[in-house]
Formats: C-alpha cells, structure tokens, sequence
C-alpha cells in the first residue's frame, strides 16, 4: 500500500478478485477438474487426450501433462460433468480417474500406479529373458530359426501386444503415436523373418533378434523413464506425505485422537513435542519451536508463542502446544499449496505448446521417410532385405516420446525445488515467463519494508502532542492499516484514551485512496494525509515543511494533521519509520549481480522514498504513486522494450502485478495479491525474488538441454538409420536412451539450491 492511504474501518482487512466475462465473451472457465491419466506413453498421446477431453462439451480448456500423467480441465459450472470427461479418455483408448482431492482416494490412485509399475517389472524381465539368446546371435552365437521362432513369438505378441493396441486405437482416432512406429517395424521384421524361415532354404539369415530385441529394449526404456518420471514429482509428493493422518483433540474435557479430516473450526488440538501439526490455527497456550521448512523453505525453526498462527504439516519441537484450529480440509494452507503446485503441473508452457505441434505431425513424416528408405533401397540398389531393415531402424529410432518429455520433466522438478524452497509458482508460463526478466519493480511498504511502521517523530502546532495524537488515532479507529495502528499505538503510550469511542466518537469516514483520509470526530472535520491531500482542501502547510523535510530525509513517512473547522488549520506532523528487512539491501545486490535492473515504487513522498532507495542501493525511484497509477507505471516501463517483473503485497499492487509479465506476491501480504501474482513466496523474504528469477533461469536452461538431446537424436539418428548404418537393435536402444537421457537430465535440477538459504553477509 501506499504509504498514506488509509482504508475505511468498515473496509475488511482482505479482499478477493472476481473475473466476469464482457459483452460478447465466451463464458469464463470457473469448475476445474483434474483427472489421473494412464497408458500415455509419448507427446502424441497427451495431445489425443489433449483433445478428446477438449471435445467434451462445457470444456472450455484441457491441458494434459505427460510427465505427470495428468489432465486439467477447465469448464462451465453445470456444463461440466466428471463422467463426460472420463468417458472422452476411455474412447481416445486410455483410462482415467478423477482426482478429488480426497487423501486416502488419491492414495489409492497411487497404489494403483505402483501396482502397474510391479507388472511392468514383471513384464520386463520376461522380455529380457526371452531376448537375451537373441541378443547373443550377435556374437556369433546362431540359433536355429524354429527356436528363434519360439524365443521372439511371445515377445511379439505377448509383451508388444500393448504396442497393437495402442496403435490401433492411435489410426482409429486418425494419428499416429510410438506405439505404431514400434509395431509397425517389429512387425515388418518378425513377418518377413517368417517368410525366409518357412519359404527359404535352411542357413539363410532371420530377423526374429531385431524384431524381439527392439520390444525388449523398448520395454526396458519406458520402465527406466517411468521410474525417473516418478523421481521428477518427488518434492510434491513430500508435500503431500506432510498431511498427519490422525489429530489429538480436546472434546468434553478429554483428549480424543480422531481422523484429520474430522477436526473442525474451533477444535482445540494438542500437539505433543516432535509431532506433525495436523491443522492451521493458533497457538492458545505453550512454548515451541516449530519447523516450517517443507512449507517455506525457511532452515531455522520458528519460535511460538500464545496468539501466534500455525501451519499444518509443520514439526513441533521441544514444547508443548495447544492449538486453536481456523482452517481444515481444502482451505487449509498446506491443502491450498498442494493444489496451487498441482494445477501448476497440469498446465502447459508456451514452448510445449509448439513442441506439441512439432509431435502431432512427427509420426507421419517419420513413416513417410521409412518408406523412402525401404523403397530407395529396393528400387535402386535392388535389396530388398536391406531396405527393409533400414525402414525398421527408421521407425524404431524415431521417438516423439523425448520431444514429448522435455518441457513437462523440467517444469516438474523445477517447480517441485522451487516449492520447497518456499516458492508456490501458480502456473508454467510464469515459470518460463520469469527467465527473461530484466527490470523488477519493488513496492516499499511490506516488501522490502517490514509492514510493522512505529510512530518516531510528532510535531504538533498549537496543540498539545496528547490532544493530536487523540485526535488522529480516534480518526483512524478501527482501521487496519499499518499506519493507522502505528498511530493509534502510539496514542495509547502517551496516555490518550482511545477505542472506547465516548470523547471522541467517529461519526463519518472517506478514504482517499493514495492520500489519506477525511473524517468527523467528536463533531470535529479533520483531514489526515499526504502535502496532495492538504493542497486539495486549501490547508497552509508551509510553516510545517522545514520539520516534514528534516524527516522524510531520514526517511520517514510523514502524516500531515489538519482541521476543516471552523476554518482550515493545520494541527502538526507525524513522523513514521517503518523498519526496512533486513534481508532486503541483500536482495537488491544480488537482483543487481544476476543482471536484474531494480526500480523502487510507492506512494510515499520523493524524499522519503529517495532515502529508502539510497539505503538499499536502487538507483531508480517512483515516487508518489497514487494504487491506480501503478499498473500505469508498469506499463510504460514495459513499453520501454523491458521485460518487468512486480513485487507487492497489498490489495492495491494487485493491478500492477496482474500487469507485470510476471507478478510475485509475498504471502505475508493480502490474499488478492497472492491471487493475482504467478509467483507466491512463503517468506517475507524478498531475497526469494531472485530465487524464483534464477530457478526458472535453471529450469528453462533443462529445457532447452532436453529439446536439443531430443532433436539430435533424431536429426542424427534418422538418416544414419536409413542409409543403413544403424541396425534395428542399436536403433531400438538409442530410442530408449533418449527418453531416459532426457528425463534424468531434467533430474539434474533437484541439484539446484535457493541463495536465500545462504547465511546474511
């Protein structure tokens, strides 16, 4: 907030933001689901999916992400129905289930995933066992064709009947997939192998190794990247293992343990030492340290004390604690994280919706030039069996699935670190979108201020400093603003009575927003403000401004007292210091070390804000900034060629975070801001801005590595394959390794470690 804008004691301390649709705008998405997928194996899967669900009527968005295996949806409330959704994926030849955000059912959706994972392990080892006397032929080793036979039918058949499958239901719904590259090649080599051992005389060479091999090591390719995919969702599900299943609780005089899920508001909680907090709330009695860390990334445990707010899924240290329960269930702040990470994930960066085109055209291009091979190859070098073995290796080697995997696997894992060092990234094109920053502007008050402002200086004007400090507190009773408490304090220590409303009661109020404020008290019209707000009401304030410059040189906010009757007067000046973090000068040297121009917003007066900036080191100022204006502000330094980031955490930045490319909200802020900005951080740290700015720099640097990998496999991979150089074996194993490489260098991120964890220096 600005530094003079008081808001209306009747105003709430929050506020939450509605998006309507505008005339002639298609209804606003406002019912999500989200659905478990499974059977996806490459990016042409998640696009079939993508738009099946799509077609589904009341969708008015679907996005589907395959290293996750899961599906947003967003629709119309009442259009939208969960059973539609399901039965869209099951017709596209997959299955899926709707997650509801219930524990012990997304628990079984997990078991059932490990479940699958073991028969896949199974499935793998038959394969491989069967493979392997194949594999040997390549030694020299040569097996007669009725046991090569033998050897490979099963494998053909058994473990790539899902190849079959999949590929059926992919031409059913008119595209192509890795399923039909992988059966039609296996089947072209295991059929014409056939042919030469039933048609050609004994000795002449078979192709059953290629066609049972190439199943094999596909098979093992998608069992390694299904473990490194589970591997990349690792931080979310440590989020997830933080919800305690059981909660102790005081009802008629006794401690009972029931269900987490059954406590409800009010509840009085007990939390014994070294136990998992199951519930947000307060503290009523006792003495802790609790430890945050998995929610905030904060390293050191939190003193807490009686009145102080708990988080769910926090550890308990030493003490003992008596907790008053004020959120449970989806409103609870660890629910709000998971599934503000959740819908994260499921959604798409910028850059996979091109990949996503890229793929939806890559199996056909891919067949058309196994054909060329096979046909230049018969046609003009007049070998068939050459050619043939050449548009096997063309369609083995050619995997849409690292394509598919790049984006989503690094998006995973960096988003994944990112939360656990207490940064909630709402969505992936903030993530993507953060990277290229250049300019960030900073709001003063409760972000690189601590938001707590202590009255220091009063210089009152022919009138008692206990009569003004009276008066201006009775004026601001009620409010909520960090400046009105300051003052009303402040009143109290100077033995003025306050709150009770009996000498002097307020009688109207009007916020002027960026300003001040213009109430009636005890009778009485005062004005409380801002040099603009004095201006406009006609008030002298020239024998103040020797006092006010003296002050906002030091950087203090200084409060203008007048009176509108029986004639404009001016009353005194308050001065008001509110402490800067002080972790913020740090902030700002590191936002400067890492290329990022920082510019200092707010309300307040240019002196005052000079001071402020001069102490933390920013080098460009806007001051005087009226909450309507900053959005303006944002704008035109974005219409200077700059990519801007915004960091605030009031009701009023809320329109220049939405502005910004992207927004960070501190969460000690209000929730609109949260709502409004890509990135929320857990800590009233703004040195995690340039924690977010260098994960998404460290996430989008494995993006760009695992498209490059996923390209150059197959701009290499494909010619050589086609001009025979590569054999279906070799082919079938660098396909493999594709995908696994792709996957385990997103991996290499989980390596990455925030700089706000870093000792003040």
């Amino acid at each position: 907030m600005s530094a003079v804008e008081t808001p209306s004691p009747a105003a709430p301390a929050r506020a939450a933001v509605s998006h309507e649709p505008g005339p002639g705008a298609s209804p606003a998405p406002n019912d999500k689901r989200e659905l478990a997928i499974s059977g996806m194996t490459c990016a042409t899967c998640a696009l079939r999916v993508e738009r099946a669900l799509a077609a589904v009527p009341g969708v008015v968005r679907a996005d589907v992400n395959l290293a996750t295996n899961r599906a947003a949806v967003a629709g119309i409330a009442g259009a939208l129905r969960p059973a539609d959704l399901v039965a869209a994926v099951r017709r596209a030849g997959y299955e899926a289930e709707i997650l509801t955000g219930d524990v012990e059912r997304d628990r079984e959706i997990a078991a059932a995933e490990t479940r699958r994972m073991k028969e896949e392990s199974r499935r793998l080892a038959i394969a491989v066992a069967l493979s392997a006397p194949l594999l040997a032929q390549a030694l020299g080793v040569m097996l007669p064709g009725w046991l090569q036979l033998v050897l490979a039918t099963p494998v053909q058949f058994f473990i790539g009947a899902r190849f079959y499958v999949s590929a059926w239901k992919a031409l059913r719904a008119r595209m192509g997939n890795m399923e039909l590259l992988v059966a039609l090649g296996t089947s072209a080599a295991y059929f014409y192998s056939l042919y030469l051992l039933l048609a050609r005389p004994p000795g002449t060479p078979l192709y059953f190794d290629s066609a049972a091999v190439v199943i094999a090591l596909v098979t093992v390719g998608k069992w390694l990247e299904a473990r490194a995919k589970r591997s990349t969702t690792a931080q979310i599900k440590a989020l997830m293992s933080l919800r305690p299943e059981r909660a102790r609780v005081e009802r008629g005089g006794q401690e009972i343990e029931i269900p987490a899920n059954a406590v409800a508001v009010g509840d009085v909680v007990v939390v014994r030492p070294g136990e998992r907090l199951s519930v947000d709330g307060t503290v009523i009695a006792g003495n802790s340290e609790v430890d945050e860390s998995l929610l905030t990334g904060e390293s050191l445990p939190v003193a807490k004390a009686s009145g102080d707010h708990v988080t769910g899924g926090s550890i308990n240290g030493g003490g003992l604690l008596r907790i008053e329960t004020t959120a449970v269930g989806d409103q609870s702040t660890l629910s709000r994280i998971i599934a503000l990470v959740e819908g994260a994930l499921a959604g798409k960066a910028p850059v996979q919706r091109l990949v996503d085109r890229v793929a939806a055209v890559f199996v056909p291009i891919v067949v058309a030039f196994a054909l060329a091979a096979f046909l230049a190859w018969w046609l003009l070098a007049g070998d068939f069996a050459v050619g043939l073995i050449a548009a096997v290796s063309v369609l083995v080697i050619a995997c849409p699935c690292a394509l598919g995997l790049a984006t989503p696997t690094a998006l995973v894992v960096g988003m994944g670190v990112a939360a656990r060092a207490g940064i909630l990234i709402r969505d992936a094109e903030a993530l993507e979108r953060a990277h290229r920053l250049d300019t960030l502007v900073l709001d003063k008050t409760g972000t690189l201020t601590e938001g707590m402002p202590k009255v220091t200086d009063v210089v009152p004007n022919g009138i008692e400093e206990r009569d003004l400090m009276r008066l201006a507190a009775a004026a601001q009773a009620g409010s909520e603003h960090p400046l009105a408490r300051a003052v009303i304090a402040r009143a109290r220590e100077v033995g003025s009575d306050v709150g009770d409303g009996a000498s002097l009661p307020l009688e109207d109020f009007q916020s002027h927003a960026g300003m001040g404020l213009t109430a009636r008290v005890g009778g009485r019209r005062v004005v409380i403000g801002n040099r603009r707000l004095m201006l406009k009401h006609g008030i002298d304030i020239a024998a103040g401004e020797s006092a006010a410059a003296r002050l906002e040189a030091q950087g203090r906010t200084v409060m203008w007292i007048a009176a509108l009757d029986p004639r404009p007067a001016w009353l005194g000046t308050i001065g008001v210091a509110d402490p800067v973090r002080p972790e913020a000068a740090a902030a700002v040297r590191h936002l400067e070390a890492i290329g990022i121009d920082t510019v200092l917003l707010t309300g307040d007066n240019e002196r005052t804000a000079t001071a402020v900036a001069a102490q933390l080191g920013i080098r460009r100022v806007l001051a005087g900034v009226l909450p309507e204006e900053k959005a303006a502000e944002v704008r035109r330094l974005q219409a200077e060629g700059r990519q801007v980031g915004m960091v605030g955490d009031g009701v009023n930045d809320a329109p220049a975070l939405a502005a910004a490319d992207v927004g960070f909200a501190m969460s000690t802020g209000a929730d609109v801001a949260m709502q409004t900005a890509g990135v929320t951080l857990m800590r009233g740290d703004p040195r995690l801005v340039a924690d977010a700015i260098a994960v998404s720099r460290a996430t989008y640097h494995k993006i760009r590595q695992g498209l490059f990998w996923a390209l150059i496999y197959n701009i290499i991979g494909l010619p050589a394959a086609a001009f025979g150089i590569l054999s279906p074996v070799i082919a079938g194993a660098a396909m493999a390794l594709s995908s696994v490489s792709v996957v385990s260098n997103a991996l290499l991120l989980r390596r990455w470690r925030p700089a706000a964890g870093e000792r003040l220096r």
